[in-house]
């Protein structure tokens, strides 16, 4: 794994368009550390090549959606009738951009 340096955050911080002061610099060197310390330890316990990567933490049951089953669409007249401003065959939106 490579090192992380106080340089190697500046120049990832301006190719990101970061502006960060020297204490925050140090902060996050101090915490890269830290992590990198905690990642060490972890590769050394070779039990934890027995174990498949985490998804999610908490069991999840998608048993809520409903099955696509494909239908007939309905026709551009019905849609449009319930539409307040039409043009051209189509909803005719407020502008949004400026």
């Amino acid at each position: 794994m490579k090192e992380v340096t106080l340089a190697s955050l500046k120049e990832a911080a301006n190719r990101l368009l970061f502006d960060m002061s020297e204490a925050e610099y140090k902060t996050l060197l101090e915490e890269f550390k830290t992590v990198s310390k905690q990642m060490a330890l972890i590769a050394e316990d070779k039990s934890v090549d027995n174990y498949s990567p985490m998804i999610y933490p908490f069991p999840v049951a998608t048993d809520s959606l409903r099955e696509d089953i494909p239908c007939k669409p309905e026709s551009r007249e019905t849609i449009l009738k319930n539409a307040k401003n039409k043009m051209a065959g189509q909803i005719k939106l407020p502008k949004v951009v400026s």
